[in-house]
């Protein structure tokens, strides 16, 4: 698209939104500073790269075998970067602890250290990168169906400990940044069939996380997620929504709202304002379930935008934190962390460009069909435009001109593994 292009609609965008009083220049400088925590599990179906790994296990899924995945640390972090140069603004990379640069060493989850995340620390360096990090409990002989909720205390003593390495590491990382690292912990732990031991399960799990926790950690800040069920424990899910809604009241930790982790009737948008009077901060891992935690790659559907947008009503913009939670095999996956990362930002930017004082204005004076109208006027504003702005300030391909470049990496990179 030719630039004088670009800048012709854009100009027409940004007079068409100072006439609702909306500042597409300021527009622009808040979302710059919007920052994605792209999750590294995409470029290669949630592998990880441990000498000893097993088939996936422990409520999760990736579907397809499309080919190209990353299949070792180096074409990981190339991968990666390919991406982010085709995704306008500064983005965070989320780890997992399976990721680890275990250099051909058998290495247990329980015996995991700071070394084995090193060079990870100085790549993120080099490439301006900050880290994020989560927990492993999944895909391992003793993740079984309970991990930190497990009666057997050795099994459980193993996740404790691991998760305690997990967080020296994640601050370890926040320290060599200079910037908390987020580290999210999520355990699948549940039952596939009926089971009488619910509130024996949640206990230990209670008195888990309260021993996880007992170190303080300047630089890294814990997250908690919970789930209505996972793949093979359809029955009773340990960590619910309300059992880490209720800690992380309690205790002062961030709650993970996960897009995927809800009833299909339910709304993740709705639970933002309902948690933020007793929450400090939240997290999102924004993907797009398909009936079910599927995981697909997040786009500008309705439920995305409601979340961002319900994010920019509650004035919640300094206490919100944006990673990505999908792993799709079945399509080119530097095409599918593009595409859910554009989508992503999207969703925030019409969130910004919502004329909301104006709508509020006429809701509190009870003038519903102004509401209605002014809402649905916003859906045909010229947001692209301003999109594309955005995209050309960053040096990035605009609208689908990513797509070349993606083919081009295709033939030369991914296709030859």
């Amino acid at each position: 698209m030719k630039e004088e292009w670009i800048q012709k609609a854009y100009e027409i965008a940004k007079e068409r939104y100072a006439a609702i009083g909306i500042d597409t220049d300021q527009v622009l400088e808040q979302l710059q500073d919007f920052h994605l925590s792209m999750h590294c599990w995409q470029a290669d179906d949630v592998k990880g790269f441990e000498v000893q790994a097993g088939a996936m296990s422990g409520g999760i899924q990736s579907t397809g075998d499309f080919p190209g995945a990353a299949r070792n640390i180096d074409e990981l972090r190339a991968d990666v970067l390919k991406a982010k140069s085709l995704i306008p603004g500064d983005h965070r990379l989320n780890l997992h602890e399976i990721y680890g640069d275990f250099q051909g060493k058998v290495v247990d989850r329980d015996e995991v250290t700071v070394e084995h995340f090193q060079s990870w620390i100085d790549w993120a360096k080099e490439n301006h990168t900050l880290l994020d990090f989560n927990s492993s409990s999944f895909s391992h002989p003793k993740s079984g169906s309970l991990s930190l909720s497990n009666p057997d205390e050795g099994i459980r003593k193993f996740w404790i400990e691991h998760t305690k390495r997990c967080r020296d590491i994640a601050n370890a990382m926040g320290e060599a940044q200079g910037d908390p690292c987020i580290m999210n912990l999520w355990v699948h732990d549940g039952c596939k069939d009926v089971s009488v031991n619910h509130a024996l399960y949640r206990n230990l799990l209670k008195q888990s996380l309260d021993e996880i926790f007992e170190k303080e950690q300047p630089m890294m800040k814990d997250c908690i997620e919970g789930k209505v069920f996972g793949i093979g424990l359809e029955s009773f899910t340990v960590g619910s929504h309300d059992f880490y809604t209720a800690y992380a009241a309690k205790y002062d930790k961030i709650l993970t709202i996960d897009t995927g982790h809800y009833h299909p009737t339910e709304s993740p948008a709705d639970k933002v304002s309902a948690v933020l009077p007793f929450v400090k901060e939240l997290m999102l891992h924004v993907s797009r379930p398909v009936r079910w935690d599927s995981d697909h790659v997040t786009i500008m559907d309705d439920p995305t935008q409601e979340l961002f947008s319900e994010i920019v009503r509650a004035g919640a913009l300094d206490r919100v934190h944006y990673g990505l939670d999908f792993f799709d095999g079945s399509i080119n996956r530097i095409g599918a962390y593009v595409i859910g990362s554009r989508a992503a930002q999207k969703c925030m930017l019409r969130a910004l460009l919502e004329p909301r004082e104006l709508i509020s204005k006429y809701e509190l004076a009870g003038e519903g069909y102004k509401v209605l109208a002014l809402m649905e006027e916003q859906k045909a504003m010229p947001w692209q435009a301003v999109y594309d702005m955005f995209c050309l300030k960053n040096n990035v391909p605009v609208g689908d001109a990513f797509i070349a470049e993606i083919e081009k990496y295709e033939t030369e990179v991914t296709s030859k593994r």
